[in-house]
């Protein structure tokens, strides 16, 4: 079972993550979107792990609800409304149970992915997170590590992709070649996973 001590090393081991991977994604997003894709997130998950450890709250579904709405004030740009959206939709899919399954978890997530294509519009294959989550929640009934590595192997297959959706929409047959930087951040959330796991 997974209780709300897991969800908080989860948050903090992406946002160990996003500071030490900050360079390489707005490296990514320099060519096919504004170049502020890491330092975006950066701020938006060091506020989250700040706000955790304020006031940490007691149930699973409560610190994903608390994650995204910090993502949602203080990312700029369309990540923040986008990851605020996944995590506070699984929140709220988790309920007020003090513990969770896994297959409540993947059912939350799944909820959560859900919402964030119903947002942005995009479905699988047009370049952006969704290629790495999709797989990725495909992936979380065997385990974390197989999720994870379907969500890396998403990113990376975003390359030769040309882009329908987002900013690097706009650069047409320019954004074949590039790796979604939003794939690419996704992967390293659900990569944390397996810190948060082994912890």
């Amino acid at each position: 079972m997974l209780d709300a001590d897991f969800f908080r090393r989860w948050m903090t081991a992406t946002a160990a993550s996003v500071d030490r991977e900050a360079e390489r994604l707005t490296e990514l997003d320099s060519p096919i979107g504004d170049a502020d894709h890491g330092s975006n997130l950066q701020r938006g998950f060091r506020a989250v792990a700040a706000a955790l450890e304020k006031d940490p709250p007691g149930t699973p579904g409560a610190v994903l609800t608390l994650a995204g709405r910090q993502l949602i004030s203080t990312v700029g740009g369309a990540s923040g409304p986008l990851y605020g959206t996944l995590l506070r939709r699984a929140g709220k899919a988790l309920g007020d149970a003090p513990e969770v399954g896994e297959k409540e978890f993947t059912d939350a997530l799944r909820a959560g992915v859900e919402a964030v294509m119903a947002l942005g519009g995009a479905a699988p294959g047009d370049k952006t997170m969704i290629d790495a989550l999709v797989p990725a929640v495909d992936a979380l009934g065997d385990s974390f590590a197989a999720a994870r590595t379907a969500a890396e192997e998403g990113a990376v297959a975003t390359t030769p992709l040309r882009a329908r959706k987002g900013r690097a929409s706009y650069l047409g047959e320019r954004s074949i070649g590039h790796q979604d930087p939003g794939a690419t951040s996704s992967a390293l959330l659900i990569a944390a996973l397996v810190e948060a796991e082994g912890e």
